[in-house]
């Protein structure tokens, strides 16, 4: 786990809700994407992202949202989502999600985000301010 911490000083730790999982006695597929919100939002929290959204009316939405399941999740379970950036552009960057297990010590579901900064006042999309852009610079690593 330290490894793990390690390798992503941006994580938010979930623990997993009887409620999540389904029929076959795991974590249901679609509870993945409420994780990667989760972490996404505590990203943004820590980098300002929504400060500059307040001000600027300048904010991230999803283009594309996948998950990669390597292992089922069941309850009882707390998990760590860590969160690192690739690809950063000027109107755009990924995120990628690393679930791990702390009852399993292992690494559970593999997940990616591409974020598109869109201008609500416009209705189009726009460009990274420089402040966001050097704040995803300082957690990007090459894929």
């Amino acid at each position: 786990m330290e490894s793990f911490i390690k390798q992503h000083p941006i994580h938010t730790e979930i623990t997993v809700a009887w409620g999540e999982m389904d029929a076959l006695q795991h974590v249901n597929n679609v509870i993945y994407f409420k994780y990667f919100e989760s972490a996404r939002i505590d990203f943004f929290t820590q980098i300002g992202l929504f400060n500059e959204l307040q001000i600027t009316n300048i904010g991230p939405v999803l283009a594309d949202n996948n998950a990669r399941y390597k292992r089922p999740i069941t309850y009882p379970d707390t998990l760590l989502v860590g969160v690192t950036i690739s690809d950063v552009q000027t109107d755009r960057f990924m995120m990628n999600y690393t679930v791990f297990s702390q009852t399993q010590q292992a690494v559970t579901t593999l997940g990616r985000s591409l974020v598109v900064m869109f201008d609500f006042n416009t209705g189009k999309k726009s460009n990274l301010s420089d402040k966001v852009l050097n704040a995803l610079k300082n957690y990007e690593q090459q894929a």
